[in-house]
């Protein structure tokens, strides 16, 4: 009887990792702007979510779970890493490789995007996850979720309006 509950537990995580891998690791990418770090992040977080299957199994958005924790190991990450002392010319990040199938232009504007607008584009439109679950995520009103996220298509639609449709004659 045991086994068949993992069994029906590890095909339900590895449909889910199936499903939100590449999600997740989009959305990482867009803070951490370093591909390699990022599949670690989401790396380590996916193993967490499985530790913690029974539980994050029955969360509301798995896949904002596994962003969120992926983003907490960076946050602990990067507080070790600023007592270290860099010697010359190592620990350089290295480039982001944006080849995540998005547009160059799309992923450095969405990147100057105030953070928290920012996490609410990622989680709401990448991530697809409706208000109220963007809210809970990030611990805020889901007013508060759609006054940043008016804010942020704004912002971006005054980035990517053809010049000839502002009213410019022609």
């Amino acid at each position: 009887m045991r086994k068949a509950g993992v069994d029906r537990d590890r095909e339900e995580f590895a449909d889910f990792y199936q499903r939100s891998r590449d999600n997740c690791l989009r959305a990482v990418l867009f803070s951490t702007r370093n591909r390699a770090l990022a599949e670690d992040l989401v790396a380590e977080a996916f193993a967490r979510a499985w530790a913690s299957w029974h539980k994050v199994s029955r969360h509301p958005a798995p896949a904002a779970w596994v962003v969120r924790t992926a983003l907490n190991i960076h946050v602990s990450w990067w507080r070790r890493r600023r007592r270290e002392v860099a010697l010359e010319g190592h620990d350089q990040a290295e480039a982001a490789d944006d080849s995540a199938g998005m547009h160059d232009g799309l992923l450095a504007a969405v990147r100057r995007l105030p953070q928290r607008q920012r996490e609410v584009v990622v989680l709401r439109i990448f991530l697809d996850l409706d208000t109220n679950a963007v809210a809970a995520v990030l611990g805020i009103s889901a007013k508060t979720v759609a006054v940043h996220l008016s804010r942020a298509t704004a912002t971006l639609r005054a980035q990517f309006v053809p010049v000839a449709s502002q009213g410019v004659p022609s």
